[in-house]
């Protein structure tokens, strides 16, 4: 395999820099960024600048990022970046401290390791947050509870992610012991990206460390709280020796949600499910009469934290969407109805879920 293939540049990409059809440009992945340059892997040169054109014509979102592939003219020191590729994953979320203003977190990466710890960071409703992000961004999410040796009886937390994370993989996991580690060596190989994120503190750098066999992200011990200490500040793109990539991620405080492309049905597939038996097909399942989804949070057989939730996220990627474009304010009845169309044409593939007669 080539160290390109390795890297994860495959037809998707290659298909792109054939259409590019100039021979000057090569392919690099982006390994890491710096305040005006980027770190890169795949060509001669370990840094490179945005060309001129490139420089002022790319909006925020579109700029590199850790994981995106660029076309280059390449050198000995430095190479000038000419093109971004399109992006076969895009994870966003909201930046901080903004309303509205959306922040590209990683780029093609196949498969999320969504990691929580069992030492007082486990949280159901931000697990759930998590994993429609992931949805979202087009990857599989793995849910990995980790430091599984400090605790001997986790079978709540177990029970919590089943409800929050429902149909993911889940791998139990200790970076001190080992635990797991083999699990999740499973979904990594040459030409795949693997990313972390979660929550400071969680155990990602100590995980990562333990999959490279070598310490290459510093760690941190823990707090008098049971917290791990936060270590990794940016994202950085780590090649492994018999290939594929990982992506570790700076622990995020909050991780709020800008739009939603499939990732929230996807992630509430039980919602879903009884959504396909209200008497409305635009029922917002707020005060509607024959509203199968509030029937089943009166009976608790869907729990009123897992709708608040849900609702949560809904209101939280519609605001966003009005901050960004007012006009979208007098639009929120049409994009519930899309939503509401994507959950019945996502429950069509299972008998069991069809409208009852």
């Amino acid at each position: 395999m080539t160290k390109l293939a390795a890297l994860g540049f495959d037809d998707f990409f290659a298909s792109q820099l054939e259409r590019l059809a100039d021979p000057q440009w090569v392919p690099a992945r982006i390994v890491a960024e710096g305040q005006s340059s980027f770190h890169l892997s795949g060509c001669r040169a370990p840094l490179g600048d945005l060309s001129g054109t490139l420089r002022g014509s790319l909006a925020k979102t579109e700029r590199p990022v850790v994981g995106d592939w660029v076309a280059v003219i390449d050198g000995a020191d430095r190479a000038s970046i000419q093109r971004v590729f399109e992006r076969r994953t895009t994870l966003v979320r909201r930046a901080a401290g903004t309303l509205a203003e959306p922040q590209v977190v990683a780029a093609n990466v196949d498969v999320f390791f969504v990691v929580t710890a069992v030492n007082r960071d486990f949280n159901e409703r931000r697990l759930e947050r998590y994993v429609a992000a992931v949805w979202n961004s087009g990857a599989e999410p793995v849910v990995v509870l980790n430091k599984v040796d400090l605790e001997s009886n986790i079978e709540e937390m177990l029970e919590a992610i089943d409800r929050a994370a429902i149909g993911v993989p889940v791998v139990q996991a200790s970076a001190a012991t080992g635990t797991g580690v083999d699990e999740l060596r499973a979904y990594i190989a040459p030409g795949k990206t693997v990313g972390f994120i979660g929550s400071s503190g969680v155990g990602k750098s100590s995980l990562m460390n333990r999959l490279l066999g070598r310490e290459v992200q510093a760690v941190g011990g823990l707090r008098d709280d049971e917290r791990g200490r936060h270590t990794t500040t940016a994202r950085q793109l780590i090649e492994l020796p018999g290939g594929g990539v990982l992506i570790d991620t700076p622990g995020m405080r909050e991780l709020g949600l800008v739009d939603d492309i499939g990732g929230i049905e996807t992630s509430f597939p039980d919602v879903a499910a009884l959504a396909e038996r209200c008497r409305f097909r635009d029922c917002a399942h707020e005060r509607e009469p024959g509203c199968a989804v509030l029937a089943a949070a009166a009976t608790g057989e869907l729990s009123a934290e897992r709708l608040a939730s849900y609702r949560k996220l809904l209101a939280e990627i519609a605001a966003a969407e009005r901050k960004r474009d007012p006009i979208l304010a007098g639009r929120t009845k049409s994009r519930w109805k899309e939503i509401h169309r994507a959950m019945r044409a996502r429950s069509k593939v299972d008998p069991k879920l069809k409208r009852d007669n």
